[in-house]
């Protein structure tokens, strides 16, 4: 049940629709991303980790792929025409959320829905987490275009936690690319990410030596990081898979830094595991046997 839901509101929902009382009693996370069926990232690891934390995770799928991108080659269904649609069904069920985190969006388009999706959805108590995934390495992916950039600024400013990468945060504070940043000047951004509206900030990979550093802002509290040895080279899925921790662990009430070292521990073992049986970068990181750390 969830701990926010008074009898009173359970008895009123029961008698004026008991099936949809009923179905809104469990905590909810709504989550946006494509589906690929092989090659472990988006939705493909947010439905176990989410579910995993006694959560119901509701997939909202923006495109349909047979592998992750990274492969030379893959089949790809874009889902755009088809998520309004399958939002109006959502809304016809009378589906609340506690929860929604988005990834990877591939078109304008996509991103003017989720902004709407979460305008109609949000309640008093609804955490909204937001992976601007769209650049890495000083640059845009192929795919997204300089207006799709900014149509992901206005979104991270709908969110109450957003995880970018170093890249990520330089485009939407506007500041020019640097491996080599003085941790004050990571912190100054942070705090200049936190202006547009969320609350917790986590800049994440962000290289120290032999480790990857996760800075982290907190509006009120101030700054932590969370340090985590560098294991082999970049993995697919690792992302999705810290956003679908923090996402999942805000909507259990867990404080922001005991989020963030969760998700970096539990991503930390699943990489060492993967390194261990010698799995290839694309093919993800081997998480499945540590799920039962997220109860």
């Amino acid at each position: 049940m969830n701990e926010n839901f008074r009898i009173e509101d359970f008895v009123k929902e029961r008698q004026k629709d008991p099936e949809a009382a009923g179905r809104n009693a469990m905590k909810r996370i709504a989550a946006i991303n494509d589906m690929s069926g092989f090659g472990k990232c988006s939705l493909t690891v947010a439905l176990p980790i989410i579910s995993a934390m006694g959560i119901q995770c509701c997939p909202l799928p923006t495109s349909i792929l047979s592998n992750q991108t990274g492969y030379p080659d893959f089949y790809c269904v874009d889902f755009t025409e088809h998520m309004r649609k399958y939002i109006d069904q959502w809304r016809r069920l009378d589906l609340h959320f506690d929860g929604i985190v988005s990834g990877f969006l591939g078109s304008l388009e996509q991103i003017q829905i989720v902004s709407e999706f979460i305008d109609e959805f949000r309640v008093s108590g609804t955490r909204v987490i937001v992976d601007p995934a769209m650049a890495d390495g000083g640059r845009l992916y192929s795919t997204i275009t300089t207006h799709m950039a900014k149509a992901m600024t206005d979104l991270v400013a709908k969110a109450d936690t957003i995880k970018p990468n170093l890249t990520e945060a330089c485009i939407l504070t506007e500041r020019r690319y640097r491996e080599d940043m003085s941790m004050a000047e990571l912190q100054s951004m942070a705090e200049q990410l936190s202006l547009l509206g969320p609350s917790q900030i986590v800049i994440t990979g962000i290289s120290s030596g032999s480790d990857l550093i996760n800075l982290c802002y907190e509006k009120g509290q101030g700054f932590f990081e969370v340090k985590t040895p560098r294991i082999g080279g970049g993995r697919s899925g690792t992302g999705d898979i810290f956003s679908s921790i923090l996402a999942g662990c805000a909507v259990k009430g867990v404080s922001f830094r005991e989020s963030v070292e969760t998700a970096s521990r539990f991503i930390s073992r699943s990489v060492a595991r993967a390194s261990e049986l010698d799995i290839p970068l694309n093919d993800g990181v081997c998480f499945e046997e540590f799920l039962g750390d997220l109860g």
